[in-house]
C-alpha cells in the first residue's frame, strides 16, 4: 500500500512522479515527490476512495505549479484546483476535450466536469482539440449543459474535421488561432487563471505521448502562455502528458484504458523523454515565469526510475 504520510509543505513547484515519465530533476528548484506506488491505481481512472486518499497525501504540498506524468493522469488537475478559493478561469491546452459525462467519474476523459463542479472555477476553456470526440455520435456524451451556459468552451482545430462537424463548432485554423487567442486573453482583464498543459496538444515532432497528438508547436503554446500572463494573473498551473509505459492496479481499469487508447507504434522511452524534456523546458519557463526546465546534469539519469 502507498505510504499515506503527508509530503512536505509550501514550495513553489513540485514534480509528482507517478510513472517515471520525467527525469527526477526535470524542473529547476522544484520539490521531487516519489508517488510511483500510487501510479497504477490512479492511471486512466481512479476510485473515489483512491482519489480521496491521494488528495490527502498531496494536500499539504501547496505547490503553485505541478509537473506530473502521462496524460492518463490528467484528472488529477481537478485536485490541484481545490487549493483555490477565489474565482478563476481554467485554461486547458489539450488535444482532447475531457468532457465525457459517462463513468468512470474520476477519469482522464471526464475530469473537466469535476473541475466545473468547483464553485471557484467560473469557466473552463479548452484550446487545441482535434480528435473524434467532437464528431457525432461521440459528441453526444459531452457536457452540453456547461457548453450551453458558456461555462465550458472549446476551440478545436477546424482542419481536423469534416464539414458537418465544422458547422457545429466555432474553431480555429493555423492562420487564425493567435488572433482568436489574443482576443480571449484580453477578455480576461486581469482575472485569475489556472493553466493546464497536456503535451498531447503538441505535434508529434514536439512530444511523444500515450495519446493522439495535436497541432500546436512548442513555440505556439509558449507564446499563448505569455499572452495569458500579459492580460491575466496565472495563479497556478500544471504540465502533464509525457509518455510512460502503462501499469494498472485493477483489471476493469486496464480493460477500459486499453479500449480507449489509440494503437501506437513502438516507442523508445528514452528517446521520448528527450523530446518531451526539450518541449517542457520552453513551456515551463513560459508558464511559471522562471528559468527553463531542462536535462539533468548527468544524461544517464534520464529514463524511467527504478521501481
Amino acid at each position: 500500500m502507498p505510504d499515506r504520510t503527508s509530503p512536505p509543505t509550501d514550495f513553489a513547484s513540485v514534480h509528482l512522479d507517478l510513472d517515471g515519465a520525467w527525469p527526477r530533476d526535470a524542473i529547476p528548484g522544484g520539490k521531487y515527490l516519489d508517488c510511483r506506488e500510487w501510479g497504477p491505481a490512479l492511471r486512466f481512472s481512479a476510485t473515489r476512495g483512491g482519489i480521496a486518499d491521494f488528495y490527502r497525501f498531496t494536500e499539504g504540498s501547496g505547490a503553485q505549479f505541478t509537473l506530473f506524468g502521462s496524460g492518463d493522469y490528467h484528472h488529477l488537475s481537478a485536485l490541484w484546483l481545490r487549493r483555490y478559493s477565489k474565482p478563476l478561469t481554467l485554461v486547458s491546452f489539450d488535444n482532447h476535450p475531457d468532457w465525457d459525462i459517462r463513468p468512470p467519474r474520476w477519469c482522464c476523459g471526464t475530469w473537466i466536469n469535476r473541475a466545473l463542479e468547483l464553485p471557484q472555477v467560473r469557466r473552463a476553456v479548452v484550446w487545441g482539440c482535434g480528435n473524434f470526440e467532437l464528431d457525432r455520435p461521440n459528441s453526444f456524451f459531452a457536457n452540453h449543459r456547461a457548453l450551453r451556459s458558456g461555462r465550458l468552451q472549446v476551440w478545436p482545430w477546424i482542419e481536423r474535421f469534416k464539414p458537418a462537424t465544422q458547422a457545429r463548432w466555432k474553431g480555429m485554423t493555423a492562420s487564425t488561432w493567435r488572433e482568436s487567442f489574443s482576443a480571449f486573453a484580453r477578455e480576461l482583464k486581469g482575472g485569475d487563471v489556472y493553466v493546464t498543459v497536456d503535451l498531447d496538444c503538441l505535434r508529434p515532432e514536439d512530444a511523444v505521448t500515450n495519446w493522439e497528438n495535436g497541432l500546436f508547436s512548442t513555440a505556439d503554446v509558449s507564446w499563448a502562455l505569455r499572452e495569458l500572463g500579459a492580460h491575466s494573473t496565472i495563479v497556478g498551473g500544471d504540465v502533464c502528458g509525457a509518455y510512460s509505459e502503462p501499469r494498472y492496479a485493477r483489471w476493469k481499469q486496464r480493460i477500459e484504458s486499453t479500449l480507449d487508447h489509440p494503437k501506437l507504434p513502438p516507442i523508445d522511452p528514452l528517446a521520448a523523454q528527450r523530446r518531451n524534456i526539450e518541449s517542457l523546458a520552453e513551456i515551463w519557463s513560459a508558464l511559471t515565469g522562471g528559468p527553463p526546465a531542462g536535462f539533468p546534469a548527468q544524461e544517464e539519469s534520464l529514463g524511467v526510475p527504478s521501481r
